[in-house]
């Protein structure tokens, strides 16, 4: 019995040595960006422009030997560059920041389903969405991938906001649409318990979705995230998650180091910070830049020359009633709408080039146009003038918010028709600066 005894202690002692092996704890260092939207070049407060970020990306990774590098989604769309060429350079410029893997943005879609498969295929990195879908189910691509770095298996999962639908045309997506990214992301999460140690998302998601990501998913216990492009000012935790974001258009890179339990599959320690880039403190990437300046040279010619005066810089929300000015005067309009987020970028003080044009509006978007009886107009297109109910009105929007009418930051009501046609917005915005000379 003494004997038998021994050999169940030496047993248990065995055991237990053996699960401390193989309960490790090993460094992962993250970085991270997201909603590049093609910004090329410097922004006008000289941060951003992709050799300044590629400069930075590699300085953080010299000597790294735990480094991944993430993009959360909307690689294109957002310069002319971008639109003109359809997204494909910007991809082929990315090729040199050294992605380990991306997954999808709404944006990314812009130039339809077909030229998004083409930015997959041009990436020489896996593009990941375990929730866009066709009509039958099947995948769009690869739902996750499995990284190897310093010791770990690292399972990113990509995921898209189910709000895709209200965020592009019909048309563009075709069957293709995104399921709920919770429910899909757990599923596969569960799929990688044993083949993981340690499982990250990477979601284009909204505010809404990470929260539930944070309460709901505590087999995910890393997100980084992008969609919201202001970023955080610091991760946000909850039950020993972790969620990062930075900031848009290239002006930030992230730098997430961890400790990783590899028995319980989760982070036991971080630090997080947001790295500026700014390009009047570092020293481009000749390579990069030597790519930017040939696209940049391909289309200069083109946005490049000189439009209108602005006596002011607008922001926003004041670009947008100016757009809405323009919309009304050039098509006879009683009213016009467009929603804020379709207005993507300020106008700066002084002389104004065709490129800020492209800039603000870099969408093909068309400007429709109906009629209707002044009790069917939306309240957010009234605001505060006084309507007669009977009374006929012409309202001219955007095809992409006639297809979204009841969409946040929209019309929010359904089904008005609009028959009129009144060409590329872009175009009649162009027109209308030139026309106007002066912005005051």
């Amino acid at each position: 019995m003494k004997n038998r005894a021994a050999r169940w202690r030496a047993l248990g002692l065995g055991l237990l040595v053996a699960a401390q092996l193989a309960a490790e704890v090993r460094s992962l260092t993250i970085l991270h960006t997201n909603d590049l939207h093609a910004r090329l070049t410097a922004l006008e407060n000289g941060r951003g422009g992709f050799a300044a970020l590629a400069a930075v990306i590699r300085r953080e990774r010299a000597h790294c030997t735990d480094c991944i590098l993430l993009n959360a989604g909307d690689l294109a769309q957002g310069t002319p560059v971008s639109t003109i060429f359809q997204g494909e350079p910007v991809f082929e410029i990315a090729n040199l920041f050294g992605f380990d893997a991306a997954t999808i943005g709404n944006h990314d879609f812009d130039y339809g389903w077909m030229e998004t498969r083409k930015f997959i295929q041009i990436a020489n990195y896996p593009m990941v969405s375990a929730n866009m879908v066709g009509a039958d189910g099947r995948l769009f691509t690869k739902p996750y991938v499995i990284l190897k770095v310093n010791g770990l298996r690292v399972a990113v999962i990509g995921a898209m906001t189910e709000e895709l639908r209200t965020l592009s045309t019909p048309k563009l997506l075709g069957e293709w649409h995104a399921v709920a990214p919770i429910e899909a992301a757990r599923r596969y999460a569960a799929e990688l318990r044993d083949q993981a140690d340690l499982i990250v998302l990477l979601g284009h998601i909204n505010g809404a979705e990470e929260n539930q990501f944070l309460s709901l998913a505590p087999e995910i216990p890393v997100l980084v995230t992008g969609h919201i492009h202001t970023g955080l000012e610091r991760e946000v935790t909850r039950g020993g998650r972790i969620l990062v974001r930075v900031k848009g258009y290239g002006e930030e890179l992230g730098r997430l180091e961890l400790k990783v339990d590899t028995e319980k599959k989760a982070p036991v320690s971080w630090t997080w910070k947001r790295i500026p880039i700014d390009g009047r403190r570092v020293e481009p990437a000749a390579d990069v830049a030597a790519l930017v300046n040939r696209w940049e040279g391909e289309v200069s010619k083109r946005v490049d020359q000189p439009l209108a005066v602005s006596k002011r810089k607008l922001d926003k929300p004041e670009v947008k009633r100016l757009i809405e000015q323009a919309m009304r005067e050039e098509t006879g309009a009683d009213f016009a709408f467009i929603n804020l987020g379709g207005v993507r970028d300020i106008l700066p003080k002084g002389q104004l080039l065709v490129r800020q044009i492209w800039n603000v509006m870099p969408f093909d978007n068309r400007v429709v146009f109906g009629k209707f009886k002044g009790r069917d107009l939306p309240a957010v297109v009234i605001g505060t003038r006084k309507i007669d109910p009977d009374r006929e009105y012409t309202l001219a929007v955007t095809d992409f918010t006639a297809s979204n009418q009841d969409a946040e930051e929209q019309l929010q009501t359904k089904g008005l028709e609009f028959a009129g046609d009144g060409g590329l917005l872009r175009d009649l915005l162009l027109d209308w600066f030139r026309k106007k000379g002066v912005i005051d």
